[in-house]
């Protein structure tokens, strides 16, 4: 098993192709992509039920199913790092959804860069020739 800061800051690539099986069926999850109005960055993949997006349109802040923790997670409810839920969209098969986003702090991710500043969630890039991630916000 990888630690986690391996995990999050390190180069070697150890993706994890068995989550959707080890999700809790019984709160019926969809993937959601999280997209910044204004960069078109996309910044976060997280799950989404019923309770989570109701809660979502309420408050007009994105609104998640923590999968790791089985409750609802008000994005930076706790870090202050929130963003203003700009629209939802749905997909043509109705099994994940878009928001778009304005986020109101430089990123959103629970790991922050060399200088302590939140970054997005996509933050390394894979190289091809090497097979490693490269962090772009180191």
């Amino acid at each position: 098993m990888v630690n986690g800061n391996d995990l999050e800051e390190g180069s070697a690539v150890t993706l994890d192709f068995q989550k959707l099986i080890s999700i809790d069926n019984e709160n019926q999850v969809i993937p959601c992509a999280v997209q910044n109005i204004d960069s078109g960055e996309v910044i976060l993949v997280a799950y989404v039920n019923a309770q989570a997006l109701a809660r979502s349109i309420e408050i007009r802040s994105a609104v998640f199913w923590s999968t790791s923790r089985n409750e609802l997670w008000e994005k930076g409810k706790t870090s202050g790092e929130t963003f203003e839920l700009l629209e939802v969209r749905v997909n043509c098969e109705q099994n994940s959804l878009l928001y778009l986003v304005r986020p109101n702090a430089r990123g959103i991710c629970h790991t922050k860069n060399t200088a302590g500043a939140p970054r997005n969630c996509y933050y390394r890039r894979l190289d091809f020739p090497t097979g490693e991630l490269v962090n772009l916000d180191p």
